[in-house]
């Protein structure tokens, strides 16, 4: 998420748990294993509600992806089955972002050391907000960035490219005005949202299950293979990613992941087959992500 300050990125972030469909029993197995060896299970309480990590911008790549005395888990595992929000996104060191490359392709988090080698689980979402400049106001109507538009180039450059590729969706927030405050639009509640989550969650869940994959629960973590198998677009959509893929010269990952978020809006919709009006949306959210990349 990008926008201003104050534009409510952190809020938003903070209500996603709310429409995230409860632990499974296995999933709650394994967030409390994680989070005992870590010490942090409180008087060995268990919850099923799924895991929100928020760092803080200043954390060190041990804190963030394990490590230190005993290589215990990072916030990375503690999220595990859950979602890390990393707020101010540009604000931690390149070195620790970059250490997330590796878990979110392969949902684990290694940590090898001259002795031993310890892997941790970290199936995460990964959540980022960040303003769009170092003062933050840069594309806003009536404000002018102080620096110009290297300040916002300097700034998002510090998210590096092959990071970018792992991030699906991409949105703008605004800045929230006094007319949005006094007169709010008619909003869908969480609870709402959450039923329909659910309900594509199963769909996903049934699915992988009639392939035998009983291990693969989401779209996210469906193979490339699969993916084009579920995901087959009618010959509109197949046309539509055919263009975008060549004019925005979408990468291999880019191109499976685009398929990926677009098979997940067709299962909110509740449709078998993935539609022109999906791989649109899909390649909306990674327009603005292209275009970051080809600052960084």
């Amino acid at each position: 998420m990008v926008g201003p300050p104050g534009s409510g990125k952190s809020m938003l972030a903070a209500r996603l748990p709310s429409i995230l469909p409860p632990l499974s029993a296995a999933e709650l197995l394994e967030v409390s294993m994680v989070h005992s060896i870590a010490g942090q299970l409180s008087g060995g309480k268990l919850s099923d509600r799924r895991p929100f990590r928020t760092p803080h911008h200043s954390a060190t790549m041990a804190a963030l992806v394990g490590g230190g005395f005993r290589a215990r888990p990072g916030e990375a595992s503690l999220a595990h089955h859950g979602v890390l929000f990393l707020d101010e996104f540009p604000e931690f060191s390149p070195q620790v972002l970059d250490a997330l490359r590796q878990p979110l392709e392969s949902g684990e988090c290694i940590i090898a050391r001259a002795n031993h080698r310890v892997s941790y689980p970290a199936n995460i979402q990964l959540v980022a907000a960040m303003n769009p400049c170092r003062c933050g106001m840069a594309g806003e109507p009536g404000h002018s960035c102080a620096r110009g538009p290297r300040c916002m180039s300097d700034y998002q450059a510090r998210i590096s490219g092959p990071l970018m590729d792992r991030i699906d969706i991409r949105i703008d927030v605004p800045a929230v005005s006094a007319v949005d405050l006094l007169r709010p639009m008619p909003a869908e509640k969480s609870a709402d949202v959450a039923r329909r989550v659910a309900r594509a969650r199963d769909i996903q869940r049934d699915r992988f299950a009639a392939a035998g994959l009983s291990d693969t629960g989401t779209n996210a973590r469906c193979s490339t293979a699969m993916i084009e198998t579920y995901a087959s677009p009618d010959p509109g959509g197949l046309q539509l990613l055919r263009d975008a893929a060549e004019r925005m010269k979408f990468s291999a990952r880019g191109y499976h992941r685009v398929l990926k978020v677009a098979r997940t809006l067709a299962d909110l919709d509740g449709q078998e087959t993935v539609g022109r009006i999906h791989l649109a949306e899909a390649i909306s959210y990674r327009m603005a992500g292209e275009r970051l990349t080809a600052v960084a």
